[in-house]
């Protein structure tokens, strides 16, 4: 059976240790050389990435959030293996893991991570599909000849090179479509490379639950249930024009799924719909500087993802929640598309000025919509405000010496309200 070493890498037939190093982490598979289609998910990645810049945090349980009625945005295993999960309430979080250290996420440290990551696996493959900063499809068919070895090979490689370049891991799942790579990926976590082939994959299939089909949420599972659909293999007892007429387009999708089928290529230009950040608050506020405040933050986070990711755009957006979890939501098209947070910031301030409802609130969040490339960004000078310019020039230079010396080398005064 075909056999790879994911610490040597050399390829042999089936056996418990490597012949060549003597490692035990040997990946078996009698496909394993012939599929193409891969999901790469970093492991916890911004805890991950607060590790590796902070080696005490080695062996703590990590939660990377903020504020008793914050949630979590990503936490450790150590965390993880005490029940916390993302988005989880924070007071949940720490009632389950009370020592845990708690960090606030460093999104341009983490975009620039990213932005390293993707350099490697662009060096594997031009077809890449980013699905956020920490995970990525990969269409690998077609590279066996360009590297003289299958794409198993090169994706060990690349979580090998990952831990040794970056210093962070990374789980790989390899498979024939777009949805087996994705469950694959997940399947031995951390530091995982999990392969389902073509000859197995009904049979693995069968007795999974539902919500491993991505894109079923709870609303979704609970209806399926009521259908009295729990696993995939209840699904195979619907006939398809049923499931069509009692589920629609979702019930469809759900028959082939069952069976293994995507047909969905993997593109390398999916467009981006959206770029967002909020924030809740550890009591309701009404006081406009404190607001003010995280609307910068807010700002900043939204401009750094979007400038990660190459792209502005043409709409922003406030957004409120009230005490009694109503939402108020408020919109302005530019005149050209933006990625600068000062002109962000300066957008959602006069929004949240011309809000007439005073408050108190229990969230605040910023977002960018009607994206477009950054090439086409903030091209037309502002001439109701000459100094804009000479600030976004500012602010590139900010996020040079960011880059070079660290998030934290420059800060605002507002952003410290």
């Amino acid at each position: 059976m075909p056999s790879l070493c994911r610490d040597c890498l050399h390829q042999f037939d089936a056996g418990a240790r490597c012949p060549n190093c003597g490692q035990p982490r040997v990946l078996s598979h009698p496909e394993l050389f012939d599929l193409t289609i891969a999901h790469m998910d970093c492991d916890a990645f911004y805890a991950s990435v607060e590790k590796r810049d902070n080696p005490a945090l080695r062996d703590k349980p990590v939660i990377i959030g903020g504020g008793k009625r914050g949630v979590v945005s990503t936490a450790c295993y150590i965390a993880r293996i005490r029940g916390v999960r993302s988005a989880m309430p924070m007071f949940q979080a720490m009632k389950l893991c009370p020592d845990a250290v708690v960090i606030k996420g460093r999104m341009q440290v983490y975009a620039q991570v990213s932005r390293q990551v993707r350099a490697l696996m662009d060096e594997l493959t031009p077809v890449i599909e980013p699905l956020s900063l920490d995970e990525a499809f990969l269409d690998m068919t077609g590279t066996a000849k360009l590297h003289g070895a299958p794409p198993a090979v090169m994706l060990a490689r690349l979580t090998k090179r990952m831990k040794d370049e970056i210093g962070i891991t990374g789980s790989i799942g390899l498979s024939h479509n777009k949805f087996l790579a994705k469950v694959a990926s997940d399947l031995d976590k951390p530091r995982g490379f999990s392969v389902i082939g073509k000859a197995e994959t009904e049979a693995f299939l069968r007795d999974k639950p539902v919500r491993i089909i991505w894109g079923i949420g709870p609303a979704a599972q609970a209806s399926l249930e009521r259908a009295g659909i729990r696993t995939i293999n209840d699904i195979l007892r619907w006939d398809r024009r049923d499931l069509a007429q009692r589920f629609g387009t979702m019930g469809d999708r759900l028959w082939h799924i069952a069976r293994g089928l995507d047909g969905r290529r993997i593109s390398a230009h999916a467009p981006v719909k959206s770029i967002s950040k909020e924030t809740t608050f550890s009591q309701d506020t009404a006081d406009r500087d404190l607001l003010d405040g995280h609307l910068w933050r807010l700002s900043e986070q939204v401009a750094d993802r979007a400038k990660a990711k190459g792209k502005a755009g043409r709409v922003v957006t406030l957004k409120l929640k009230r005490a009694d979890f109503s939402s108020l939501t408020r919109r302005h098209a530019l005149g050209d598309a933006t990625q600068i947070a000062d002109r962000i910031y300066r957008e959602v301030r006069s929004l949240l000025d011309h809000v007439q409802d005073a408050g108190p609130f229990r969230l605040i969040g910023v977002g960018l919509s009607d994206i477009t490339s950054a090439e086409d960004a903030d091209l037309t000078a502002d001439l109701l405000d000459p100094d804009a310019a000479k600030r976004a020039r500012a602010e590139q230079a900010t996020d040079a010496i960011r880059a070079r010396f660290g998030a934290d080398a420059i800060v605002k005064g507002r952003a410290l309200r």
